[in-house]
């Protein structure tokens, strides 16, 4: 008989479906895993330390590059928990514009967990689709941000600036002529919300179509059905938040159970699983896209009919205008003042989070008078997630390991913060 002994092995960080900074020891019975341990720390970006040496407003772009997949949405929970230490409330607009953008984030972040998670898996031509879809979402980033990013576009007190009552277009080329150019310019004739709307209108039949390629797949029901099971009671006691929770069959939403900005006023459903394997959480947020372009169509709705200021008009805490700072000398003054200074919140603490596309992410700021936070500690979604990966994957084989990563839409920059 020979020696029957488990072995050890590491799956990353050099594996394509590791993200290149996730570090697996995984102990092994032949092809079943007996133990998963996650080692993180190969991405350490202090950005909870960064935070407590600038100026509350200049950490806002730090907070795109946690989760670098749904940025705006960062933003949002950094935003509102700055706005609760000083006690302010953006424009209703600002609110809308919010919601408006979260949703498209979702969309963005969903998509590009759809195309991964399939490539992870062996579907390659869903990912090709999904960047297709992506595309078109990250011009309006970049339409109000200059950037396709990381655009650093909500501020307390409201948003950068209002929504572009033109659209960019494209210009011809070499490689794109004629015909082709004016086929591509079709949606951007008008403004940022009609290229939105024309968007929104389409991308049912294209959700459709990755459904067709993926939903009744057998083998994709071969990989995912059954795979990574957490029972609803396991889910909660886990701190499990986001469509990882909302997959084992418990309908918690921030958006309609602690709503913030205008969701309160949007008519959207909260999709559950039943059996909290990596099949229903796949549904689950192939619903979310759906729901995503329900509340967006109504945000669209609204927005076009009701003209307002986007940003609050208290030059100690918010920028001035550009003309204002040019030609009235206090508004120059407050300008210095803000990007050299910043503003100084009452002495307290604060704690906002926001249903970001993962789960739920938090904000929880110290403050001790000064124009910079004494300590900001950030609730990421994907860490609990992550911390439950040896009880998702003991039992399973190797090749499993893949489809449980995929199915947590694990981005590092806010699991090693």
């Amino acid at each position: 008989m020979p020696e029957i002994r488990n072995y050890t092995i590491n799956f990353g960080p050099q594996h394509p479906a590791a993200h290149g900074v996730l570090r697996l020891v995984l102990e092994m019975d032949g092809e079943v895993i007996e133990r998963a341990d996650p080692h993180i720390g190969l991405l350490h970006r202090a950005t909870e330390k960064l935070a407590e040496s600038k100026p509350y407003n200049q950490s806002i772009p730090y907070m795109d590059r946690l989760d670098y997949v749904s940025m705006m949405c960062s933003e949002h929970g950094y935003v509102r928990a700055i706005e609760k230490l000083l006690g302010i409330e953006a424009p209703i607009r600002a609110q809308y514009i919010r919601t408006l953008f979260d949703e498209i984030t979702r969309i963005l972040n969903h998509l590009m967990w759809l195309g991964a998670h399939a490539l992870d898996i062996g579907a390659m031509t869903v990912f090709l689709y999904a960047f297709r879809e992506r595309e078109d979402l990250m011009d309006c980033y970049e339409a109000v941000s200059g950037a396709r990013l990381h655009a650093a576009y909500y501020r307390p007190g409201g948003v950068y600036r209002d929504l572009p009552d033109r659209m960019t277009q494209y210009q011809a080329s070499q490689w794109v002529t004629g015909r082709d150019v004016e086929i591509r310019n079709q949606a951007r004739q008008g403004s940022l919300l009609d290229f939105i709307e024309d968007f929104c209108n389409r991308f049912p039949a294209l959700v459709d179509e990755y459904e067709t390629l993926l939903t009744d797949n057998r083998i994709w029901k071969q990989r995912t059905v059954g795979i990574g099971v957490v029972s609803p009671e396991r889910a909660m006691q886990l701190g499990f938040t986001g469509p990882m929770l909302r997959g084992s069959g418990i309908a918690w939403d921030l958006r309609k159970k602690q709503s913030y900005a205008a969701y309160d006023k949007m008519d959207f459903d909260i999709p559950v699983g039943k059996n909290g394997d990596c099949y229903d959480r796949y549904l689950v947020r192939m619903e979310e896209l759906r729901q995503s372009n329900r509340i967006i169509k109504q945000c669209i709705d609204w927005l076009r009919n009701n003209p307002g200021p986007v940003m609050l008009d208290d030059h100690k805490i918010t920028v001035p205008t550009r003309n204002g700072m040019k030609d009235d000398m206090e508004s120059l003054i407050h300008h210095f003042k803000l990007f050299t200074e910043g503003y100084c919140p009452p002495v307290g603490e604060a704690y906002a989070a926001v249903e970001a596309p993962k789960g739920e992410f938090g904000c929880y700021i110290i403050s001790d008078g000064a124009n910079k936070p004494y300590r900001l500690k950030i609730r990421a979604p994907g860490f609990p997630h992550l911390a439950a990966m040896n009880e998702m994957v003991k039992g399973h084989m190797l090749a499993d390991v893949v489809a449980v990563i995929g199915t947590m839409d694990v981005v590092f920059g806010e699991i090693d913060r």
